[in-house]
């Protein structure tokens, strides 16, 4: 089951399907619906998601729901697709309080995150060809960019699981905290991209993940430009400049 709050500008997203946060194909839609719905919200800056309890993020896909069965196996992992790939794609910036155990499809929600914040007692590793299958959401591709392709292979090449400081040392998390801290961390740094232009961070996102999709640089430094000058359409760019000059805070619209 997926739970939402919003305070403030900040969605917080919990996984809750115990013992261990598996994912279902009826979360991974209700996960997608909400994307949507949050990315409608022009309140909503940021969105926080974690794992419900103390142990685990998520422990990736419910293997029962299609164990031995293709058809139902391309429908769960088409499920798997939609809804991280909506999370990557989202206007917002995304950031992954991770509790606890991410493991397969739990650490590829992670990795369809912006930011990540681990606790120190978490483990992360996509251990899907242990049983004869492949991280199909989203993980042989996000996780190279992130950690480079050696560490990459060692992960799923390998099996090998990696702890919170070794995922800090690689490039995997942002940034490592004590155990059941990870919650209050990125709800701080949410607060932080509250104090941000919306529409802004939006552009300056989008282009960064032109970077990653292969677009030529030459194109990319054009199209910033041309990004930067589109903010001014819009009225919170004077607002931020007008709030710069007069040494008080903004007040975004994201119009």
């Amino acid at each position: 089951m997926i739970h939402r709050r919003i305070e403030g500008h900040t969605a917080f997203v919990t996984l809750e399907n115990p013992p261990a946060n598996t994912w279902t194909p009826a979360d991974l839609g209700a996960l997608e619906a909400l994307v949507h719905a949050l990315e409608a919200d022009r309140a909503v800056y940021a969105a926080v998601l974690t794992g419900a309890g103390e142990k685990f993020f998520s422990a990736g896909a419910d293997l029962k729901s299609f164990h031995a069965d293709k058809v139902l196996a391309r429908h769960f992992i088409a499920r798997f697709g939609a809804a991280f790939g909506a999370l990557m794609e989202a206007r917002f910036v995304t950031i992954a309080a991770i509790n606890g155990y991410a493991m397969g499809g739990g650490l590829e929600w992670a990795l369809s995150c912006d930011v990540r914040i681990a606790e120190s007692q978490a483990q992360m590793g996509l251990p899907e060809p242990s049983v004869g299958l492949l991280p199909a959401g989203c993980g042989t591709q996000n996780l190279p960019w992130l950690v480079g392709e050696g560490w990459a292979k060692r992960m799923i090449l390998t099996n090998e699981r990696v702890d919170a400081a070794t995922a800090l040392r690689i490039g995997l998390v942002q940034e490592v905290v004590d155990k059941g801290a990870a919650l209050a961390a990125a709800a701080a740094m949410a607060e932080r991209v509250a104090t941000l232009s919306p529409r802004a961070v939006a552009s300056c996102k989008s282009l960064i993940h032109n970077a990653r999709n292969g677009i030529p640089r030459r194109a990319g430094l054009a199209l910033e430009r041309e990004r930067f000058m589109d903010l001014f359409d819009h009225g919170d760019q004077a607002e931020g400049v007008a709030a710069f000059l007069e040494k008080r805070r903004p007040a975004w619209k994201n119009d």
